[in-house]
């Protein structure tokens, strides 16, 4: 656990996000209506037809899932591209966001709150550790 709190992996932290993403997708349900069964798209093709070339395929393809770090091409493509791991592809958009981010900066409210939590925080571990002097 101490170990846990000294060494990190930016890139499973992105490739956890990606898995996340996928899940939620998953999790929010396939909707089911006359657009999406595309019934006549079915008849006009045929069971033995294909739906690649439909440009209702093509125009519901990127309501799926569409992972940035998951490479789906076949083996000598993805080398050829540079056959990047999934963990090498994370480390880098990770580096990219340590680089690039720019965080929302807190409210003085939250300030304030936090600082309340702190503050009371010490007071209650200064009256245990008084009390432990004095037991």
């Amino acid at each position: 656990m101490l170990e846990s709190g000294v060494t990190f992996d930016y890139g499973q932290l992105v490739m956890d996000n990606e898995f996340a993403e996928m899940i939620k997708h998953v999790v929010n349900g396939i909707p089911v209506n006359e657009n999406t069964l595309a019934v006549d798209i079915i008849s006009k093709v045929g069971s033995f037809g294909q739906f690649i070339t439909e440009k209702h395929t093509f125009d519901h393809m990127k309501g799926m899932s569409q992972p940035a770090l998951i490479d789906r091409r076949v083996r000598d493509k993805w080398e050829k591209a540079g056959g990047n791991t999934m963990h090498e592809k994370a480390l880098e958009k990770a580096r990219e966001i340590l680089k690039t981010h720019k965080p929302t900066p807190l409210s003085d409210e939250v300030k304030s709150e936090m600082r309340s939590i702190v503050e009371r925080t010490e007071a209650e571990i200064k009256e245990m550790e008084e009390r432990e002097q004095k037991g």
